[in-house]
């Protein structure tokens, strides 16, 4: 076997010298070729038999993988293995075969030189970062390759290992496989977070590789792989058991048995996603959930087969959860809901959010308030069962509340919303209203209760009927705003807000009044006299009726404002001008998007303004030319702007 690789100098490979290891690092480049092809001969040649002759010789490549195997296992440093990954796709491939186990052990006296580094830097391909301690990895779409995922494997073992490795899609010709994740396993024993999304081509042996060659892995995230069943899921569990986080997603083949085996092996799980599976069920939760209660703090459950006995489970044993989002869950009743409150066992728990199960009804919906002594953050989203009595209640025994959210919840009115912040208690700082229709106007039978002195932020979006009434009701309840979010409400006019800005006593911070389509300078005036030396952000998109009267109430009023949003406003040069003017402003960002009366002669202006911004949205302003834009861009090079 000597004779078959003992070359001498004036061999194929280089000229001068003599070395048993032809892909030794030398000052002979010439073996240093793009990956899948031979080394080019250096030696003279003629046509003549000498030639035939040369050519005929012994190459290494003629040795069997299992020969060829023997002779790169036994290469030692980072900067070797790197080096003789480079030579052809052959030996990157039987490179990243290699386990550590089967390396030979190095020496006391050995070490790694810093050349490692500087190897693995010399390939723009590899884009490797450090992120807390250990290297990040992120392949998608037609990057997504097993070739790649092998040169990372080689690359990446001299630099302390990969810890997160990241796929999102896959080559459509060349795509991820079984092998890629085997390369990574044999290579990266330092593995601790994995996410694969919509990896067709791997199955359980992929995972059975990483379970086998990265017990220190921690996070696994699965996303639309067809081929992935109960066993790789098992096998992860078996010889994982650091894993402390699960994200299972449109994964067709894993079901019950592999959740079992997470709960039953992974006694440091402490967060658990499960979205989309037909095939898990009651069995499959309620056996992790009660497997892992003492440790499990968040959990999300989406769009499952699942019934009222899972959800009494997370009633009963979730002493630990302190997340937990449902969503989608159909065969869910009232009945779930309502044992799950009154179980008692959620006493950690802190952000709950119900999306789409018709399960959640006034009753269950105060069952959980009174069950969930701790709950700050609530979020409802498309219940369409819980009315104003049912949010009312919860309002009251939910004794803890900071953040009220409710989405499309459309039985909900005026007196619900009124109610809930009368009775609220002191605690509850947000109240946020997006898409309800149920809210209309009422000018009467409404009574005016406690106020909400704690709360601090009012976001309501895109409520249709929610109009300057309701407006005017609400701000009377809520003294201590400081951000006011009121975007899409296109029924409010000045009578209803003008009211919410005198009563405000802490001083606005921020004010987003996009949409709005019948406010007036009468409320900016107000708002700039009155908050202007709080108030940092205003966002006026599409307020066709602010002029130039509102620029000079802000110029004049507004010491901290840093955010000015006047797309589409009926503002001028003239205004331009006024803003630039004034001393006491400082902006950082301005949006002049659509603002059609805006022309060149606010070049000056933009430019005394441009001082102090990084961002400035000039958009679909037609009366601004594109000269003016680029003199604009020379002259403002700090200032982001978007033309």
């Amino acid at each position: 076997m000597l004779d078959v690789y003992w070359f001498s100098g004036d061999d194929e490979f280089y000229s001068g010298g003599s070395s048993c290891y032809p892909y030794s690092i030398g000052s002979h480049v010439d073996l240093y070729c793009p990956p899948s092809k031979r080394a080019r001969i250096s030696a003279p040649f003629a046509l003549e038999s000498g030639f035939f002759e040369q050519a005929e010789k012994p190459s290494i490549d003629s040795l069997p993988d299992e020969c060829l195997f023997e002779i790169l296992r036994r290469v030692q440093g980072g900067k070797e293995r790197i080096s003789s990954a480079c030579v052809s796709k052959r030996w990157l491939m039987l490179m990243s075969s290699i386990r550590r186990t089967e390396m030979p052990v190095k020496s006391e006296n050995e070490f790694v030189s810093s050349g490692d580094v500087d190897m693995v830097d010399c390939d723009e391909d590899q884009e490797l970062k450090t992120d807390d301690g250990y290297l990040t990895r992120s392949l998608e779409g037609k990057k997504a390759t097993d070739v790649r995922l092998a040169a990372i494997s080689i690359g990446t073992s001299s630099r302390g290992g990969l810890g997160k490795l990241s796929i999102r899609g896959s080559n459509s010709i060349r795509g991820v496989t079984d092998l890629g994740l085997s390369a990574v396993a044999h290579g990266c024993p330092s593995l601790k977070a994995l996410s694969l999304w919509n990896v067709p081509s791997v199955g359980d042996e992929g995972l059975f590789e990483i379970a086998k060659g990265c017990p220190l892995l921690e996070k696994l995230d699965l996303c639309h792989c067809p081929s992935i069943s109960n066993k790789g899921l098992i096998a992860i569990a078996e010889r994982c058991p650091n894993l402390t986080a699960l994200s299972v997603e449109s994964c067709s083949k894993i079901g019950n048995e592999g959740l079992q085996a997470i709960g039953k092996s992974c006694f440091k799980l402490l967060s658990v996603s499960i979205r989309d599976c037909p095939l898990v069920g009651d069995h499959g939760v309620s056996s992790l959930l009660s497997s892992a209660s003492s440790v499990l703090t968040k959990v999300k459950l989406q769009a499952l087969n699942i019934t009222d006995f899972s959800i009494a489970v997370i009633g009963h044993y979730g002493k630990a959860i302190t997340n937990l989002t449902l969503s989608g869950l159909q065969n869910v009743s009232e009945k779930g809901f309502w044992v799950m409150g009154n179980a008692q066992g959620l006493q950690k728990l802190v952000s709950l959010t119900i999306t789409s199960c018709r399960g959640t009804t006034d009753l269950s919906l105060e069952a959980m308030g009174k069950g969930c002594a701790y709950l700050k953050q609530m979020c409802l989203r498309k219940c369409c069962f819980v009315s104003d009595n049912g949010l009312v209640a919860f309002a009251k025994s939910a004794a803890s509340l900071e953040s009220l959210q409710l989405e499309e919840c459309n039985r909900v009115s005026q007196a619900g919303i009124v109610g809930a912040l009368s009775n609220c208690g002191e605690k509850l700082k947000s109240l946020t209203l997006v898409k309800c229709l149920g809210i209309k106007d009422i000018a009467s039978g409404v009574p005016m209760l406690t106020p909400c002195r704690s709360l601090r932020s009012l976001s309501i979006r895109n409520c249709p009927g929610f109009g300057s009434v309701s407006l005017a009701m609400v701000g009377s309840l809520c003294p201590q705003l400081q951000h006011v979010d009121l975007s899409g409400l296109y029924g409010i006019t000045d009578a209803g807000i003008l009211p919410l800005l005198e009563r405000s006593e802490e001083g606005l911070i921020s004010v987003n009044l996009s949409g709005c389509l019948n406010l007036t300078d009468e409320v900016v005036v107000a708002l700039a006299k009155l908050h202007g030396e709080t108030l940092e952000m205003l966002n006026l998109d599409g307020c066709r009726k602010i002029s130039d009267a509102s620029l000079a109430a802000i110029a004049d009023n507004c010491l901290l404002l840093s955010d000015l949003d006047l797309s589409k406003c009926a503002i001028t040069d003239s205004g331009i001008s006024t803003l630039a003017a004034s001393k006491k402003i400082n902006l950082q960002v301005l949006s002049l998007s659509g603002c059609s009366e805006v022309t060149n002669k606010s070049m000056s202006g933009l430019k005394i303004l441009g001082e102090t911004l990084v961002g400035l949205n000039l958009q679909h302003c037609n009366s601004i030319s594109s000269s003016t834009v680029e003199l604009l861009v020379e002259s403002l090079w700090r200032c982001d702007i978007l033309a």
